[in-house]
């Protein structure tokens, strides 16, 4: 079989060649990939800029259909329609494996980085790392579950937005997007920013029933927030943006007392004024990845429908395109870029 493979350290290094085509062995499934999503993980391995042990296959947002089942696995069967986790090997044994934070093991290797990943027609995991898919929710769809378990971690393991809040997102890529769904859903109104250039996003998050979604260049972010909030500033700045502008805007815009969630990744040092985080008693997290809850949650959300994320595709693209996919994410065109490797 082919598979998107970084064959060797170095920018680059990433091409489609021929792998050996994998069997599930004892503990294991085999998964025919039907749909896998270009993240900005994959680019930055690309760039050598995130840690992987090539050779490897890329991939970590995918659904498929299992094929296999290997010795000693139940609860799983040919045919089920899965997903899972990426944490392919882990110890099992730390305080953070313990707890569920399973991406936060020091042994952690995950797939698409550690060992091989989904951009290829078959994988082969651990059982205990795959997920049932909910019924009705389809292939392509599907492959959105783990980036909505990484938002699902950020907001609510443990829960941090209530009913009545203001939210102000920066950032309107899928994550943002994502984001803004859940904390609609936990009842906040939600204020969605980004730049002119976003503004078939803004619009698509307008659509999504984001409350406000709007550019920051001409201000008016500025007045709403404080028209929303009687001056005072949002309970929750979530950013997604990675950028360094909006990070610095936000932290004004967020009420004493409030809290900052760092998702986004801004791949340099900054520079804030971070006295303002002791001087207004703001609380600072940061997420990344996913855990066995917020898996748990993002699948139950999906199952119920309460988040749409098929707005959210806007290419689907065989194997064989995927340069112009990776050209796609990098040019921030479109949305949420999949690979289909049943496409010819």
């Amino acid at each position: 079989m082919k598979g998107v493979l970084k064959y060797a350290p170095g920018v680059g290094q990433v091409d489609l060649r021929e792998v050996a085509e994998p069997a599930a062995g004892i503990g294991q499934v085999r998964i025919a990939v039907k749909a896998v999503g270009i993240c900005g993980t994959d680019l930055h391995i690309y760039d050598e800029e995130y840690a992987c042990r090539p050779p490897v296959i890329l991939g970590h947002e995918f659904s498929g259909r299992i094929d296999q089942v290997g010795p000693g696995v139940s609860g799983l069967a040919a045919g089920d329609r899965v997903t899972a986790m990426p944490f392919a090997v882990t110890c099992g044994r730390c305080r953070y494996c313990q707890q569920g934070l399973l991406g936060l093991c020091a042994q952690r290797l995950s797939i698409g980085s550690g060992v091989h990943g989904a951009m290829a027609p078959y994988l082969v995991l651990p059982a205990g790392i795959v997920h049932l898919l909910p019924e009705g929710l389809d292939d392509h769809s599907a492959a959105l579950a783990e980036p909505l378990a990484c938002c699902a971690k950020a907001l609510l393991d443990p829960p941090g937005i209530q009913a009545g809040d203001t939210v102000l997102v920066t950032g309107p890529g899928t994550i943002g997007l994502l984001v803004s769904q859940i904390a609609k859903v936990s009842g906040a109104t939600v204020v969605l920013v980004g730049t002119a250039a976003d503004a078939p996003r803004l619009e698509l998050a307008r659509r999504l029933g984001v409350d406000y979604a709007l550019p920051t260049e001409d201000g008016e972010a500025h007045g709403l927030i404080g028209q929303l909030t009687h001056g005072e500033g949002v309970d929750t700045l979530i950013e997604c943006s990675g950028s360094q502008v909006a990070i610095s805007q936000g932290l004004t815009w967020v009420r004493k007392e409030g809290q900052i969630v760092q998702l986004g990744l801004f791949g340099r040092p900054l520079k804030l004024d971070y006295d303002q985080i002791a001087y207004r008693d703001l609380k600072v997290s940061g997420s990344f990845g996913s855990s066995t809850a917020s898996w748990r949650r993002a699948l139950a959300l999906l199952g119920q429908r309460s988040i749409q994320v098929t707005p959210l595709i806007s290419h689907i693209l065989p194997l064989s395109r995927w340069e112009e996919g990776f050209a796609l994410v990098r040019q921030r065109v479109g949305l949420k870029v999949l690979l289909d490797p049943t496409l010819a």
